[in-house]
């Protein structure tokens, strides 16, 4: 079953159960999908593949996780918990995520495989763990674990 028809399925299921609360992330889900394929064709490519689908859900992810800051700042406890909700339904579409001692021991294979030797090769680290690991690590730790490594 491809990504998309997991989200047909989900907004489907939801709306059997009547759960509003999942219906409207896997809507969100759906919406932010819909934007990129609509991107994609403005650019002559074709719909977004599953690679670019786990690339917007880490994004949706990461929205979400800086509103609840901002909300817990705030003092709104309501809806940080609605955002927070919204992550557990999001994340459920994503395979499961590497641990620390799996990006560490990964981010080390892409530093000796490319042969990094500074900082600026980071980018290459960071291209080559995209293509490998899309969807399933997290790049915000791995970003600062390969500066820590590649700088000694």
């Amino acid at each position: 079953m491809t990504m998309r028809e997991e989200f047909t399925t989900a907004m489907k299921d939801a709306m059997k159960s009547g759960d509003k609360e999942k219906l409207g992330a896997v809507r969100l889900i759906l919406s932010a999908l819909k934007d990129k394929d609509i991107e994609n064709r403005g650019l002559g490519k074709p719909a977004a593949s599953d690679e670019e689908i786990l690339g917007i859900l880490q994004k949706m992810i990461k929205q979400r996780q800086d509103s609840i800051a901002l909300y817990t700042q705030g003092a709104r406890p309501e809806l940080a918990a609605k955002e927070q909700m919204e992550i557990d339904v999001i994340a459920g579409f994503l395979p499961e995520q590497l641990g620390e001692h799996e990006i560490e021991a990964a981010v080390r294979a892409a530093i000796a495989e490319i042969g990094a030797a500074g900082i600026k090769d980071m980018g290459k680290v960071i291209g080559a763990l995209k293509a490998k690991f899309a969807g399933r690590m997290d790049f915000a730790k791995a970003s600062a674990l390969i500066k820590q490594v590649l700088n000694g």
